[in-house]
């Protein structure tokens, strides 16, 4: 529950502490006297602190403190106290902090009105705008900043919102911003992209002492949820039927007759039906990786570390036969590009008519089809590499018992020994 805010000095009762407020007004009247070349007594100069500097004020200056109060979900009290310092008309300067204690609140107010009212005072914090500080944040990240994530954060850099200085970034800017970006992308997408920038808001301060607010960030998130402007992603559970399996694996194969050195889809079908392997994993297994019924799975995906994230994982008998059916003639088991695999696959899809499949729906059919052979969650997550049991729960729709690929005719052809002597393009 929210409470109107209040000047951090209006509510002050105590003698002393209006006395202080009184030598604060009259400090300022003092400036105000001696930067118009107002004759000021002499005697009075023990209420004029020698900190005070005419430029401060000649410029027309006007520092506002407040205090804004609300209760937290837990229950508890929460005071933020911000600084506005306008020049002009103009913000020249805005800063936050919240507390849990009002007096906390006013006693950091008084002390930064103080610092910043010092000669210098404004110019001694860095005001970056946030591309900037995105940029630094790559730049001294340990996790290297890659794939979807590296994408969005340069989209953000490169934005409107990325030119603003970070002390003028308020959640009315980001609510904007999610606005502007809801106009091409679905919520998911949007949510996806504030999950990112919240890493920026949450390190910028702490860590350099920017002018970022995560407070403007937070009060931005919860008005897009509100909006409907952000949202979770809906579990995906679409997967493949074998009578569209069945086209592809044939239209695929008709390619392969008339063209030998195309990629050879059926088995990269079929590999990542039975392995459960991402499209991009599948490009990067190496023949020096190969255990026995095992393959290192290199920069397996994951949300906190995917670069050096390298897994063992277990291999059904039907994707090592396909393995032992490629030509060891690279380094790489399937020497392909993702970019010539995805392009096949969706170009299949289009001229078949079939509709809303993804190469990705391949691996939800293979963990599908792990659970409907009989296999438990630590037994398919050995073939799938999830560390999170939790994950896996999303995948135990079973359809049916038994394995419906067990007479499946496309599963010898693409264990056929391909030709080495066939170069793809």
């Amino acid at each position: 529950m929210s409470v109107s805010p209040f000047h951090h000095r209006s509510d002050t009762k105590a003698p002393g502490q209006r006395f202080f407020r009184f030598l604060h007004l009259f400090s300022h009247l003092a400036a105000f006297a001696q930067s118009h070349v107002v004759p000021f007594p002499s005697h009075f100069a023990l209420f004029y602190p020698p900190w005070y500097n005419n430029s401060y004020f000649s410029e027309s200056c006007r520092t506002m403190g407040t205090i804004i109060g609300r209760t937290r979900k837990d229950g508890s009290k929460a005071y933020t106290a911000q600084i506005v310092i306008k020049r002009g008309g103009v913000i020249v300067h805005r800063e936050a902090e919240t507390f849990d204690r009002k007096q906390a609140a006013n006693a950091w107010i008084v002390k930064r009105e103080d610092e910043l009212k010092r000669p210098g005072g404004l110019e001694r914090k860095e005001n970056p705008p946030l591309s900037a500080v995105i940029d630094r944040y790559v730049a001294e990240s340990k996790n290297v900043v890659l794939g979807t994530k590296a994408q969005v954060l340069r989209t953000i850099r490169n934005s409107g919102l990325g030119e603003l200085k970070c002390s003028d970034i308020a959640s009315q800017a980001l609510v904007s911003f999610a606005k502007q970006l809801t106009q091409t992308v679905e919520p998911q997408t949007c949510a996806n992209y504030f999950s990112h920038l919240s890493n920026i808001f949450t390190v910028a301060k702490p860590a350099w002492g920017y002018p970022l607010s995560r407070q403007e960030f937070d009060d931005a998130v919860t008005v897009l949820k509100k909006l409907g402007l952000i949202r979770k992603g809906v579990e995906r559970n679409r997967r493949p039927t074998l009578e569209e399996l069945d086209r592809l694996m044939e239209h695929f194969g008709r390619i392969r007759e008339h063209r030998p050195s195309s990629i050879p889809m059926q088995k990269i079908i079929a590999f990542a039906l039975f392995s459960t392997r991402r499209q991009e994993e599948i490009t990067l297994l190496r023949w020096e990786d190969l255990d026995n019924d095992r393959i290192l799975v290199r920069d397996m995906k994951h949300p906190g570390d995917k670069k050096g994230n390298n897994v063992y994982c277990e291999l059904p008998p039907e994707a090592l036969a396909i393995i032992q059916s490629m030509p060891r003639t690279e380094a790489e088991i399937f020497p392909y590009s993702t970019d010539a695999i995805s392009a096949a696959f969706t170009r299949a899809c289009q001229f078949l008519g079939i509709e809303d499949l993804r190469f990705h729906d391949l691996r939800h059919e293979g963990i599908s089809r792990l659970f409907e052979t009989g296999r438990t969650i630590p037994q398919a997550a050995a073939v799938s590499g999830h560390r999170s049991w939790t994950s896996l729960k999303r995948y135990t729709h079973i359809r049916q018992s038994g394995d419906k690929y067990k007479d499946w005719k496309w599963l010898s052809i693409a264990m056929t020994k391909e030709n080495a002597e066939i170069q793809p393009v």
